[in-house]
């Protein structure tokens, strides 16, 4: 009998080592699975900030470096510090080649004349800005930078100064200034090179009220507070002799802006940044519209942005997946008088807005897909202005745009984007290649 009970319960003891052997190799596994993704992801981020460590090091090692060159003879200084201290040089190149429904070149926007740099790309293939970056430490307490793009209109290649700027590196206090040419820190796309946009284009808004960016010579003063929460302050001083400003009024001290920035990490995979800046500018006859017909505008134009970011990606380790959420609402205000081509000046008050949202994903290494709609709205100016290209539309101007892009490393980019575009006079498609790709030392991008 116990035998009998012994052969029955055997099989079903065995079954059941079985399965638990199993079920713990299965578990073991596992963990030894998660424990090698782990063992990845920091392997991963631990070489991110050794590298970033090494480069801190360098900037370090250079401005001693730099600080020592000062305190010898002079013919020694010039011996060894052109050897030792030889600037960083890059160069970013960029082409097109896009698609019209409608002719570009009678592209426009009623209600909003654009002015500065702001139009359509050209049409067919075309070579973009091929822009060189020169920049190095001065000393231990300047640092320089230099941005010449090479361009060709009217069939004639030349080089122009885009940017050219010092920047202090040893104020006390969090405090630093630049003085020169450069970008104004109004917004958050207005200081970004075109090369770092996620579209081949700016937003509406930035076309209509800053002619593509706005770029003019002055003074930059910022301060960043010693928080954790990221607070940074400034204003600048500039000429105002550039889109949307014109004529560099008060003796060239002709617009001014103030901007202010906070942000902060969310866990270990989020962070953000929202910023509010307000830009002045007085305009002396500043041409917007088309070359053969401009119209002039003479008085005070004021521009109010608010804008918001939210950057994702897992455990902070960007180049496998991320997600950026993005957008910025404009708000102008323009008060003096336009003269119309043949006509007289007509006195106009008017408020303008504008606003974008864009989203980019990055599913894996080297692939990201985004989505932008941008769109525009104006008071009516007045029915003296009906019948010309400062008079509103029945609807407000807008767009669709939808982008792919594949990056083979962090120095080269193929873009191709499809635009629906219900901003002029004629609803169009737009479709377009890109390429980016850079040579030599460049700067890392900021937030």
């Amino acid at each position: 009998m116990r035998i009998e009970l012994l052969k029955s319960v055997l099989p079903i003891l065995f079954i059941l080592y079985a399965g638990s052997a199993l079920a713990q190799e299965t578990e073991i596994e596992s963990l030894r699975v998660a424990i090698d993704e782990l063992r990845a992801d920091y392997e991963t981020r631990i070489n991110e900030l050794e590298r970033r460590l090494a480069v801190a090091e360098q900037n370090m090692s250079q401005a001693k470096m730099a600080s020592q060159q000062t305190v010898v003879t002079p013919l020694a200084a010039t011996s060894s510090g052109n050897s030792a201290f030889n600037p960083a040089i890059g160069v970013i190149f960029q082409g097109y080649a896009w698609n019209y429904g409608n002719d570009p070149e009678d592209y426009t926007i009623p209600g909003f004349p654009l002015g500065g740099e702001a139009g359509p790309l050209g049409q067919g293939f075309s070579l973009g800005e091929t822009e060189i970056d020169i920049s190095a430490n001065v000393d231990d307490k300047f640092t320089a930078w230099l941005t010449a793009p090479l361009v060709i209109e009217d069939g004639e290649s030349k080089i122009e100064i885009e940017e050219a700027w010092l920047e202090t590196t040893a104020l006390p206090g969090g405090l630093s200034a630049r003085f020169g040419r450069f970008f104004s820190a109004i917004g958050y796309l207005n200081s970004k090179h075109s090369h770092s946009w996620d579209f081949a284009d700016q937003p509406l808004p930035y076309q209509a009220f800053l002619g593509d960016q706005y770029l003019d010579d002055g003074v930059q003063l910022r301060w960043v507070a010693p928080t954790d929460l990221y607070v940074e302050l400034g204003t600048e001083v500039m000429r105002g002799g550039r889109y949307p400003a014109a004529g560099a009024d008060h003796s060239g001290f002709g617009s001014y802006s103030l901007f202010a920035n906070f942000g902060g990490d969310v866990g270990v995979s989020s962070s953000w940044l929202a910023g509010l800046s307000y830009l002045d500018t007085t305009a002396i006859e500043r041409p917007s519209g088309t070359e053969d017909d401009p119209l002039f505008f003479s008085g005070d134009s004021t521009l109010t942005v608010a804008h918001f970011i939210w950057k994702w990606a897992p455990n902070g380790n960007w180049k496998q997946r991320n997600f950026v959420f993005q957008t910025e609402f404009l708000w102008r205000k323009e008060d003096g008088e336009y003269v119309l081509p043949g006509g007289l000046p007509l006195a106009y008050d008017n408020d303008q807005r504008g606003w974008y949202a864009q989203a980019t994903y990055q599913p894996f290494p080297r692939w990201r897909f985004g989505g932008r709609f941008d769109r525009l709205s104006s008071d009516d100016p007045g029915s003296l202005f009906d019948g010309t290209a400062l008079a509103t539309a029945g609807s407000n101007p807008k767009r669709y745009s939808l982008m792919a892009d594949w990056s083979n490393s962090e120095f080269s980019r193929l873009r191709l984007q499809y635009t629906r575009d219900e901003a002029g006079l004629e609803s169009d498609n737009q479709w377009g290649l890109q390429y980016i790709l850079s040579i030599g030392a460049h700067g890392a991008h900021s937030f």
